[in-house]
């Protein structure tokens, strides 16, 4: 599978929503975000019935594992849609589909997200449950989007995140639109973000460098997403992109949009003037 590297250590798999980050002695490991297994039962609900996705996104990860072969795996949180409780179907869909991943490689990693509550009671032995701060791993700062990740993980030169579902809109004739999810790559002020944080007190990097932000799409292709190329978003729309994006140390008007078979768009701040 080929790889368009955002980043130095960092390639988003070529048409799929995966990330593999390069470590050290030839170590590999693949991100992937927002799941949100057990979404179709919110639908069904509402009158909406879709087929589970549950095994067409275990085949899909199946396939990525058995062509990268990374040694780890890593869930960068929303595996399960339900916020805070458990639902039937989540119990039923969830353990067996870690069971059903962890013969294929060698370690499970889940950062929590917002719709994590409980989760860890779904996780089979052997599969790791991150804090909701976020994880460090071979110098990449790995966290959810939903809350401010830990000291540690902003001290890392390349944060990578999920949580936004971002996508872009296109035109479809006078009166339809369409969606395509989109990779992120925004610059980012590694001490702007330290202060931030302290000033939460939450503490703060002692020695900050983060340099550039990576947004991951879902998963899920039929989840909704934030459509990065509106002119202006509607009241509200700012609690999706999470704390962090909210900040003025991440200009996410300057971020490269990339679709996900490679194609570079331009700018977020391109985009919303060209009004594609």
């Amino acid at each position: 599978m080929e790889l368009l590297m955002l980043c130095p250590g960092a390639g988003a798999v070529l048409g799929r929503p995966a990330l593999l980050l390069h470590g050290p002695r030839g170590r590999r490991a693949l991100v992937v975000a927002d799941l949100h297994i057990g979404w179709e039962s919110t639908l069904a609900d509402k009158g909406f019935h879709i087929p589970a996705q549950v095994g067409k996104m275990h085949r899909a990860l199946e396939e990525l594992l058995r062509a990268l072969r990374p040694d780890v795996l890593v869930f960068l949180g929303d595996v399960k849609h339900t916020v805070s409780g458990v639902e039937a179907e989540e119990w039923a869909q969830i353990p067996a589909f870690f069971e059903a991943l962890s013969g294929l490689v060698g370690r499970l990693v889940v950062v929590p997200g917002n719709h994590d509550g409980r989760i860890e009671a779904l996780l089979p032995d052997g599969v790791e449950l991150a804090g909701s701060g976020g994880l460090v791993l071979w110098g990449f700062g790995l966290f959810h989007g939903h809350a401010w990740p830990d000291p540690d993980v902003l001290a890392c030169e390349t944060l990578v995140t999920g949580h936004m579902h971002p996508v872009v809109s296109f035109r479809e004739g006078p009166f339809f639109r369409t969606t395509a999810r989109v990779w992120l790559v925004a610059p980012c002020d590694g001490d702007c973000l330290a202060e931030e944080l302290a000033r939460r007190g939450r503490g703060r990097p002692e020695e900050p460098s983060a340099r550039r932000l990576i947004v991951m799409p879902s998963f899920n292709e039929f989840l909704g997403g934030q459509a990065v190329n509106a002119g202006k978003r509607r009241a509200g729309d700012e609690k999706l992109i999470g704390p962090v994006l909210r900040t003025a140390c991440v200009p996410m008007a300057d971020a490269e949009v990339y679709m996900l078979d490679g194609t570079f768009l331009g700018t977020i701040r391109h985009l919303r003037q060209t009004g594609l």
